[in-house]
């Protein structure tokens, strides 16, 4: 059996990470939070992880110290979840080493497809990694199929 693909999820709203550990959890996901920057930080450098959701208002410290104490001793993947959607605060998160940013709020869906592909762009997922599987789509005799990429029409 193929070991759980381990993400930390550091965010001081308890709410959000459960929802994100409900949300990938069924997928194969193993997924834990810390809710304080320190704690934050001393987790994610006290155990391997194969990537890192990190908020930027934390209490403690903010989530850029967080992120320059991951860096500088860890190669985890670290994909930036605030509230802080403003520019400065997306080219700050990124040009200190996080590897993709998503503004909250946020659709399940897009959180999933960042953090998959943070995680093919590191080299940290296996490829037996949980991929969700997508449903047919059917428009009257017209089938697609995203998964096969077979596309019918009728009995064609």
């Amino acid at each position: 059996m193929t070991p759980a693909t381990r993400i930390l999820v550091i965010d001081d709203d308890a709410e959000l990470c459960q929802l994100v550990a409900d949300y990938l959890s069924p997928m194969g996901f193993e997924v834990a939070s810390e809710h304080d920057g320190p704690s934050g930080a001393e987790r994610a450098l006290g155990e391997a992880w194969n990537a890192v959701i990190l908020d930027v208002m934390l209490p403690g410290c903010d989530g850029f110290e967080v992120l320059r104490r991951i860096r500088a001793k860890s190669k985890v993947p670290v994909l930036m979840l605030t509230g802080r959607g403003e520019e400065v605060d997306r080219i700050v998160g990124l040009e200190l080493g996080a590897d993709d940013y998503l503004p909250k709020t946020f659709s399940s869906r897009e959180l999933l497809a960042r953090l998959r592909s943070v995680l093919r762009r590191s080299g940290w997922v296996a490829e037996s990694a949980p991929q969700t599987p997508m449903r047919e789509l059917v428009v009257g005799p017209l089938r697609i199929n995203p998964d096969t990429h077979a596309v019918t029409l009728g009995d064609e």
